[in-house]
């Protein structure tokens, strides 16, 4: 994504709706093909080689469509009740899961403490948009602003490389408008999870890091 966002109409809420079911659908195709394409190689009778080497595609795959599908079910979803809390131990071993493939690596120094929902979906959030700005791997940092249920969060993106898009800084600046498609919708998301926690996110780049700060 790049280039300063145009002026258009923000979606409505079967829109929304639409556009994040097919956020969470994308991140989920690749680990779900590969366990379609490691058992038509099984369907084949292969050779002992290439049977193991499907069983082992199928077994990696599955475990990170699993764990992808427990992050989305956190960050996007209702994850209880109006009102509810999440533990920030539960959020750690999501984004760890989640992130962590050998390119990126998770540095969690947050306390462990329930928070409500918004602001830990919030954080997870936070941490997809970080993870863009670093392509070819890293650090992912997120250490707390503040402390009790009003905690921020400053989350920082360290690897080579580290650049902002500055689509994503004006989707997620308060009151910005613009086209909101498949691609804006994760940072139109944050913005909108940031507004109702009553946070102000800011986006820095700082030598071969992006910090991004809400509080």
């Amino acid at each position: 994504m790049s280039g300063t966002s145009s002026p258009g109409p923000v979606p409505d809420m079967l829109e929304l709706a639409a556009l994040l079911c097919s956020r969470v659908c994308h991140d989920l195709i690749s680990p779900v093909g590969a366990i379609v394409n490691g058992l038509e190689v099984l369907d084949d009778n292969p050779k002992p080689d290439d049977r193991e080497f499907a069983l082992d595609l199928i077994r990696k795959s599955a475990k990170t469509a699993s764990a992808r599908l427990q992050f989305c079910r956190l960050a996007f979803g209702a994850a209880g009740s109006a009102g509810a809390q999440i533990d920030l131990g539960d959020a750690q071993a999501m984004a760890k899961g989640h992130f962590e493939d050998g390119k990126i690596t998770i540095a969690w120094n947050l306390p462990r403490l329930l928070l409500p929902k918004n602001r830990v979906k919030l954080l997870l959030n936070l941490l997809v948009i970080a993870q863009q700005m670093i392509p070819r791997g890293g650090v992912l940092s997120a250490d707390p602003l503040g402390e009790g249920e009003a905690m921020g969060f400053q989350i920082t993106a360290a690897g080579m490389n580290a650049r902002i898009s500055q689509n994503v800084v004006d989707l997620l600046a308060s009151g910005a408008t613009g086209t909101v498609d498949a691609h804006a919708i994760q940072p139109y998301y944050t913005r909108l999870l940031a507004e109702a926690c009553g946070i102000t996110v800011a986006v820095v780049a700082e030598s071969e890091k992006v910090v991004v700060s809400a509080r």
